[in-house]
């Protein structure tokens, strides 16, 4: 049952994602944002807990998720360190994230021969 529901959730977050790039003028790039922004608020709210545990990868995987662990990683800090770990927590918590991005990307634009649209 938690397949089905991450399934189901993820697949509602991507197709709502996709609507919002059909019906508007809005760029990937500044949905992606959108996305980002918007997990770190529902997760600064507390809204995007209860919904993880619920969706499980559903709602992890997604940019929403990656928002949410930014927020999670700054709080964390904030609570730490102070008014330091405004500016460092998010960086910590999404260290792997971004690293393993870099890296795969890079190996797959080795192994694709990417070209540039024209």
């Amino acid at each position: 049952m938690d397949y089905i529901k991450a399934f189901v959730v993820g697949g509602l977050i991507c197709a709502l994602v996709q609507i919002l790039l059909e019906k508007t003028k809005l760029l990937p790039g500044r949905v992606m944002v959108i996305l980002v922004i918007t997990g770190t608020v529902l997760g600064a709210v507390g809204i995007y807990a209860p919904f993880q545990e619920f969706a499980g990868a559903g709602a992890s995987v997604p940019l929403l998720g990656f928002g949410n662990v930014l927020w999670e990683g700054m709080r964390e800090a904030i609570d730490k360190e102070g008014f330091l770990g405004l500016f460092k927590g998010g960086f910590t918590a999404g260290a792997a994230g971004i690293g393993a991005a870099l890296i795969f990307s890079y190996i797959a634009s080795l192994l694709c021969q990417p070209k540039m649209k024209k």
